[in-house]
């Protein structure tokens, strides 16, 4: 026993000692010549040699040879699996119940929701038959080697004295497939004096753990019969313990004896740990590369790519792809171009899965187009999920309305290898469909629209829809070239939405011509969000603001806070901000004298303190240089505020002392921004319109930055024009 564990390091190895002294093994007949401690010695050597090969081709991992050098160890990087029971799986919740569950929970990610999740070594640890389903990359293969590895440890989780026998299910091609022979191959690798004996003597004991990986990828022909050879053989040897695993969809019918156990999609614990396992190093550490990682990807605008870290196959792309960057492509269609290719041909290929013969006649980027086209038509419906029938009749129109598609393929089958080979479209419920991600439906959709060239239909229809708004950001990047016509279209578009207000064009003037200096978009952005600040005066808000409660929402403080992202966006200098940041404060004593008048538990002490202090950002800014306003205005404007502030009637006062507090601070700021009263009092149409127009606008920076290519004279030619009235016509 010493000599394995000073070989091999900690690793338990008494199932092998008790292998030696097994009835039929110990017995001379099976020694043949060798004496006892001659045969004691060559079972160690086998058994050292089994172990460290278990521990050198089961225990390391290198999921995509293209990207990754050098094989990880299982150990460094393995991430605690969770596993959702049978009844988990099974739903029947109907298609209008599933968009409900997810519309309610509000996050990315069809996931299991609020379903229970158990530790997977747990039951792996306390289930003699174990089925473990799930997707394509979720880590089957990885928990089933694990599971062994924590049976050799000394003090592993999986607390049975077995040997694990890895078993490849790909491998089971004859037509005669003998399981028992299969498992004594592996032993007699390693030059196990009498393999055979040693395995029944094993067997009889219960001493092994078989572990059949990848029931899915028999090839279809044997299917059936390696099924029945392996109920029967953990019939006939049922005080082993087996673990097999399947992709969900090809699941067909569970085993007897088994514990169907689903693994879980990672939720945000497990894609922090995984995370920080991946960059673990000691230099990682010094730098603070997986903080800087996990921050990065916890940014609002990686929501669509943190979704796919979801899955283990494609997080460990998103590791390879922040490793060797350092940062994520903000260019994202690039991106989830890879990660669908991934999915779709690169990880069957490399476990050398033999594909559909569905295929041969069905080329890869037939199929992408079909997937896009089931993507937008979805998608324009509004519907994440759907019926087989709805995914069947639109298979069944675009392979016969494509001039090179095989006349033979059927569209039930289509979808069955699409599902089970691939994983791109999911059965969530019973005859209820949704794609693996929403951020390759969104992708797909994105690719649909630039394939069939609908760029305008997609404005016309889905400009202000926020449910669409990564679906522009795609099409800009797979526009290449082109992008600057979508940029061009969503100007004309949001021109149109202010078009119909006098007003709205006036205030929109204003910002464009009434400044110290240069005519920049984020200053010309920065004035709009400043008189849109000072305008919900007469606007009742809603939401919360640092704290501070507000009833009621209006379409005016969306259009005032999207003005503030355009700001931003533009990289602005601070002094922008903070006056920005200063007229914010108008919304915010609108709301608190509000609730004072409702009578609303507000202390002076509450109520004064919020903005006490709401003048010093104007202050400092007029002791700098600033092309905004001109130094005489931010000199008043400060001086003003501060005055204002001493002069607070308190909540005990009158409530039309407390409104026209407020309306006295309003003017203020509308005399420094040389506006009058009735410039900035707007309708719910017009305020409405014009959220609308900032949206677009903010919407059109960002696809900018999305684009693969512009051309700089072109956008600037663009930009210029941007948030005035100047529609580029004499250009």
């Amino acid at each position: 026993m010493a000599l394995f564990e000073s070989a091999i390091g900690g690793v338990a190895v008494s199932v092998f000692d008790q292998a030696i002294k097994a009835g039929k093994y110990a017995a001379k007949e099976i020694r043949g010549a060798y004496s006892k401690t001659q045969h004691d010695q060559r079972v160690i050597a086998a058994s050292k040699a089994y172990i460290e090969n278990y521990l050198k081709w089961q225990c390391q991992i290198k999921i995509m040879p293209g990207l990754m050098k050098e094989p990880l160890d299982l150990e460094k990087i393995y991430t605690t699996v969770k596993l959702l029971d049978d009844e988990s799986r099974r739903t029947f919740l109907g298609l209008e119940e599933l968009e409900g569950e997810y519309r309610v929970r509000g996050k990315r990610g069809f996931g299991s929701g609020q379903a229970e999740r158990l530790g997977g070594m747990e039951v792996a640890n306390s289930k003699q038959f174990l089925m473990v389903l799930g997707g394509p990359g979720i880590g089957k293969s990885t928990f089933l080697r694990k599971i062994g590895l924590e049976t050799l440890k000394k003090e592993g989780q999986i607390q049975r004295e077995c040997i694990p026998v890895f078993l490849e299910l790909k491998k089971f091609r004859e037509e005669q497939i003998d399981i028992k022979q299969k498992i004594i191959q592996e032993f007699d690798k390693y030059r196990f004096p009498s393999a055979e004996a040693l395995v029944d003597a094993s067997l009889e004991q219960g001493k092994l753990l078989i572990l059949f990986d990848g029931l899915d990828e028999v090839p279809s022909q044997t299917l059936n019969y390696a099924i029945e050879q392996i109920e029967d053989f953990v019939d006939r040897y049922d005080n082993n313990s087996f673990v097999a695993s399947c992709r969900i969809a090809a699941y067909r019918s569970s085993f007897r004896r088994f514990t169907d156990v689903t693994i879980a999609e990672f939720d945000n614990g497990q894609i922090e740990q995984f995370i920080d396992r991946w960059f673990g190093s000691a230099e990682d550490e010094a730098l603070g590369t997986a903080k800087k990682y996990r921050e990065l990807l916890s940014q609002d605008n990686h929501e669509a790519t943190k979704e796919l870290a979801q899955t283990p196959l494609l997080l460990t792309f998103l590791c390879l792809v922040y490793d060797r960057e350092q940062t994520l492509p903000s260019k994202r269609s690039t991106l989830y171009e890879r990660a669908l290719n991934i999915i779709l041909h690169e990880w069957s290929a490399q476990k050398r899965i033999k594909r559909d013969p569905i295929y041969e006649g069905f080329h890869s980027e037939l199929e992408k187009l079909l997937l896009a086209k089931i993507a937008y038509d979805s998608f324009k419906q509004d519907q994440l999920f759907f019926s087989k029938d709805y995914v069947t009749e639109r298979i069944t129109d675009f392979l016969s309305d494509t001039l090179d598609a095989p006349k033979y393929l059927n569209a039930d089958e289509v979808l069955e290898a699409i599902e089970v080979q691939q994983g791109i479209l999911v059965e969530r419920a019973t005859d209820a469909y949704s794609f693996s991600h929403l951020t390759l439906q969104e992708y797909l959709a994105a690719l649909h629209v630039v394939e069939t060239q609908m760029e305008r239909e997609l404005i016309t229809e889905h400009l202000v829809d926020e449910s669409w708004r990564e679906v522009f950001l795609l099409v800009s990047g797979l526009m290449s070239n082109r992008s600057i016509q979508l940029f061009t279209a969503i100007d004309q578009q949001a021109r149109a939405f202010i078009a119909p207000y006098p007003k709205l064009q006036k205030f929109v003037n204003w910002a464009a011509v009434n400044r110290v200096g240069a005519s920049e978009l984020s200053q010309r952005a920065a004035m709009l969000a400043i008189a849109s600040a000072v305008s919900i005066g007469d606007t009742k808000a809603g939401g919360n603001i640092d704290g501070i409660p507000i009833h009621y929402l209006s379409k005016l403080d969306r259009a005032r806070a999207i003005a503030t992202d355009i700001v931003r966006a533009s990289d602005p200098g601070d002094n922008t901000l903070s006056i920005i940041s200063s007229a914010n404060a108008v919304p915010i004593v609108r709301a608190i004298v509000d609730d004072i008048g409702i009578g609303d538990s507000i202390s002076d002490h509450s109520a004064v303190g919020h903005f006490n202090n709401i003048h010093i950002d104007v202050r400092n800014a007029a002791c700098s240089e600033h092309h905004l306003l001109n130094t005489h205005s931010l000199t008043m404007i400060s001086a003003e505020l501060s005055k204002h502030i001493s002069i607070f009637p308190g909540r005990d006062a009158p409530f039309y002392a407390l409104d026209e507090w407020v309306q006295q601070l309003k003017n203020i700021w509308i005399v420094a921004l040389c506006l009058d009263q009735e410039s900035v009092h707007f309708s719910y149409e017009e305020a409405e319109a014009l959220q609308k127009y900032f949206y677009a606008n903010e919407l059109l920076i960002q696809c900018k930055e999305a684009a693969i290519r512009v051309s700089r004279s072109e956008w600037e030619a663009l930009e210029r024009r941007l948030l005035t009235m100047d529609d580029g016509a004499a250009e």
